[in-house]
């Protein structure tokens, strides 16, 4: 059997950052497994602008800020494998994948799981109606635009105001289709509000919080939609159905974090993020295990990703070489107020020494409030804030010196 100090699965923006700061700590003997024909993941057939302001402090494309990172994995000459799908991963670190080659394992002294997420189906939204053609998730509609060249229809309704589905409202528009609405059934809208004003009220496409699809029209061909109101139980409202016509519906109702692999790793996960609890250093509750990127949570910014990954990169070389040693004493951050979910979900204070990131999303739209730190309770620190909303995550950072107490409890409340 095939040994490596360490395998990275995934060869998107997380994958290919933690593999550059895992080299650059000094580990030689690793791979990259990717199931894809191209490194890069989804930033491949996100052709808008809009990435790297954080971390190349100019505005690149997806496509333009994948290659920064695959210049810097082929100068540090970091292998990878392509079309390699992971079949599985058991509690010895054993990865079992099939290849051009066949089916192989390694066993890895550590791993970083980097593997994305994917989009929330129809099926899971029980909308009735007829399985017609015409209905795509919104990263389907992207790839068929972008790398295909096909345009899906002409006339398109969109459920969800995920950023995928926002900027697909734009591309759509751009490409001649008409976007005759998009419906949110929360009443606010999931996606940043820089892509609300530049793909929805720069191009005057309507957004409608607190509605949803009740029917789709047409058998063979989507014919058109019902909208309805919602009520405060999101349930729709007789009387205020409106008919649209359309032959393309598409859907941007969420993203999943890919974790049957972490399922099968027997990780410990967060039933909020439906990802991995993770420690300070990205460790998830199987020693040796990382966790990084949007199978950790899901990030509203590439940057972030980068950021989270080079820390998972760093961290696992630590693991690898004996510098990062096994410890049970760790605190947990709990969220309170309106806080939804923390990562990390825990600190460890023994063997930690830097500052710890904290991002966070909060359940409802919070306006002129503010995030507060307690530890033990008692209030550290307060952050105001304008405005919070759950379509974009909030960062802050912890100093090492409030944990010098060792102490047993930390909370984030946001009101």
């Amino acid at each position: 059997m095939e040994h490596k100090q360490l395998l990275i699965i995934g060869g998107g923006p997380a994958g290919l950052a933690a593999a550059i700061e895992a080299k650059k700590n000094g580990v030689d003997d690793l791979l990259i497994l990717e199931r894809d024909a191209c490194l890069g993941g989804i930033l491949n057939q996100c052709i808008h602008n809009g990435f790297g302001l954080h971390t190349f402090h100019e505005e690149l494309t997806g496509p333009e800020y994948a290659k920064r990172y695959i210049d810097q994995v082929n100068e540090h000459s970091i292998p990878y494998r392509l079309n390699t799908m992971v079949l599985s991963i058991d509690d010895q670190k054993n990865v079992r994948f099939i290849s051009e080659q066949g089916i192989e394992v390694i066993q890895a002294q550590a791993i970083i799981l980097a593997m994305g997420c994917r989009e929330r189906p129809r099926g899971a939204l029980n909308i009735p109606g007829f399985r017609g053609a015409g209905i795509y998730s919104a990263g389907t509609a992207q790839k068929l635009v972008n790398l295909d060249g096909f345009l899906p229809g002409k006339d398109v309704v969109i459920l969800g105001s995920g950023d995928i589905g926002l900027i697909m409202a734009r591309r759509m528009t751009l490409e001649g289709a008409k976007v005759h609405a998009v419906a949110e059934i929360m009443p606010y809208s999931s996606g940043l509000k820089r892509n609300i004003v530049q793909c929805l009220e720069d191009y005057h496409i309507p957004l409608f919080l607190e509605h949803t699809i009740v029917k789709i029209l047409g058998k063979d061909r989507v014919e058109g939609v019902v909208l309805a109101k919602v009520d405060q139980d999101r349930k729709p409202i007789l009387g205020t159905e409106k008919e649209y016509a359309c032959d393309t519906i598409l859907f941007s109702c969420g993203l999943i974090p890919e974790n049957e692999l972490s399922a099968q790793a027997k990780l410990e996960m967060d039933p909020i993020t439906k990802g991995a609890i993770v420690s300070d250093s990205l460790q998830t509750s199987v020693n040796g295990i990382f966790a990084c990127g949007n199978v950790l949570h899901v990030h509203d910014l590439v940057d972030f990703v980068s950021q989270e990954a080079s820390l998972a990169g760093k961290k696992a070389a630590e693991y690898v070489l004996g510098d990062l040693k096994k410890s049970q004493d760790f605190v947990s951050i709990e969220p309170k107020g309106k806080t939804r979910y923390v990562i990390p979900s825990k600190i460890d204070l023994k063997n930690g020494k830097e500052d710890v990131v904290v991002r966070f999303r909060v359940g409802s739209v919070i306006q002129d409030g503010a995030i507060q730190v307690y530890i033990d309770g008692k209030k550290i620190v307060r952050f105001p804030r304008r405005i919070m909303a759950p379509g974009e995550m909030e960062t802050i950072t912890l100093k090492r010196e409030w944990l010098s107490s060792n102490p047993s409890s930390i909370w984030i409340e946001s009101e």
